[in-house]
């Protein structure tokens, strides 16, 4: 057999230095741009804000050799491994005893190494995609078991070149046409001994136990990591966090972030500080000028409020600039591309999202989220909830003003039912995933789409 040997394991310990070298980078410029005495710059301090960090590189400095991790979960990460440092590195400074270091000094420290390491880690991410798409640093990896769940793991892993994946095989007793088909179950071990192959996972069904002990021998004496795939992932997305009850492994679904009261608080408290902002600012910039638009362009009022579903499906009155002649039909029939009722000032307004912009007032009075799933109709929330499994799931957070259905595509008509399908799966994906990194993401795409334009907005 070939030696599995590639230069993809000195990656983490590169990256790592790059990490110590922001750090010390911080030091300096802080240093630099520093005037009178400070304990803060001395050999001693100096010395310990490293140990300090080198403590929380042994936890997080994984993030290095990851290869799914989106950007909110980066940065995120970041957050947890500084606020771990700070922690250290400033129980070491009372334990030192410097009584001349100031407070001012240890926060602008933090304030300029903050986004200095996150902007690194978001970089070295892309750096690493782009390195593995084209080839380099990349998993030869095999799959046990031709099933629903094996052929979910392999799309997964086909979706993104960036991932480093290579398919060396997929074996099942079943045939299949597909072109990365190696033969049977039993094939395996022979495959492994004339192939390179670094990864194996095993998607075997439950009932299987025998073939899945023989797999993991085959991995253990090839030295390959093995991994097996529950086979709930069939009709189950929701995350899981293994426990044991002695020696006996267990899986718990993992509670919604937003069921926990803190994260609930932290996300209110943006909503409100984000909304105030807005509104200040929109109502002379914005407000006004709309406003005339949008009498000049037909009759009736500036606003548009309609009954929608909101958090716990209860109703809130939602606010809108009215884009449509006044008709009877605007509580039961969506708006379509080149829908009569729309006028030409409205057009413009939706398909550059101006609409939405009373929202802020619902966001700021609590009934909406800046980022949710969106609000529907109350004639879609009764029609798709009989049709869509989970749909109702989708309510146990705020609707927002932006979601991660909207900035992956799916807004606007839905024509067909699979388009509504795919936007509670994105939605009730957010609720089960939420972490405030994920919603500054969503507000820059969402901002990013709104310049760039897009072909669903109408």
């Amino acid at each position: 057999m070939v030696k599995k040997g590639r230069y993809g394991q000195f990656i983490r310990g590169l990256f790592t230095t790059i990490d110590f070298l922001i750090l010390n980078l911080t030091y300096l410029i802080l240093y630099l741009l520093h005037d009178g005495p400070d304990d803060f710059f001395t050999r001693q301090v100096w010395f310990m804000m490293n140990i300090a960090f080198a403590v929380g590189c042994s936890i997080y400095s994984n993030i290095h050799s990851r290869r799914v991790l989106f950007a909110d979960r980066v940065v995120l990460t970041a957050t947890k491994s500084v606020t771990l440092f700070a922690v250290i590195f400033f129980a070491f400074l009372l334990f030192l005893n410097l009584n001349n270091i100031r407070v001012l000094t240890f926060i602008e420290f933090f304030l300029i190494f903050f986004p200095l390491l996150s902007l690194w880690w978001l970089l070295s991410r892309q750096m690493l995609k782009v390195y593995r798409s084209r080839g380099f640093n990349f998993k030869r990896i095999i799959i046990i078991g031709g099933g629903i769940v094996g052929h979910r793991l392999l799309d997964e892993m086909l979706e993104d070149n960036g991932y480093g994946y290579r398919i060396m095989g997929l074996f099942d007793d079943n045939p299949s046409t597909i072109s990365f088909y190696k033969g049977k179950i039993a094939d395996v071990d022979q495959f492994i001994k004339d192939n390179l192959i670094d990864e194996m996972f095993c998607t075997l069904p439950d009932g299987e136990e025998g073939l899945v002990q023989r797999m993991i021998r085959i991995a253990d004496n090839n030295a390959i990591d093995f991994y097996y795939v529950p086979q709930f992932g069939r009709a189950i997305k929701r995350q899981f966090d293994l426990q044991s009850i002695g020696n006996v492994p267990i899986l718990a679904i993992r509670p919604n972030p937003l069921s926990k009261p803190v994260n609930r608080v932290i996300k209110r408290i943006f909503d409100f500080i984000f909304s105030s902002c807005a509104l200040i600012i929109l109502i002379p910039l914005a407000l006004i000028p709309i406003a005339i638009g949008i009498k000049l362009s037909s009759r009736g009022p500036v606003f548009f409020k309609q009954k929608r579903t909101g958090y716990r499906g209860k109703e809130f009155t939602c606010y809108k600039f009215r884009t449509m002649k006044v008709n009877s039909e605007s509580d039961s029939l969506q708006a379509t591309e080149h829908d009569p009722r729309k006028t030409h000032f409205g057009d413009f307004l939706r398909r550059n999202s101006l609409d939405e912009l009373p929202q802020f007032f619902n966001v700021w009075r609590g009934e909406m989220s800046i980022v949710g799933p969106r609000p529907h109709m109350l004639k879609h929330t009764q029609d798709y909830s009989a049709l869509i499994d989970k749909y109702m799931v989708r309510h146990t957070i705020k609707p927002g003003i932006t979601g991660w259905a909207q900035v992956n595509g799916y807004r606007g008509e839905t024509r067909e039912l699979w388009q509504m399908e795919k936007r509670v799966e994105c939605d009730v994906w957010y609720a089960e995933n939420w972490n405030f990194m994920l919603d500054m993401k969503i507000i820059f795409l969402t901002i990013k789409n709104a310049f760039c334009g897009e072909k669903n907005a109408f």
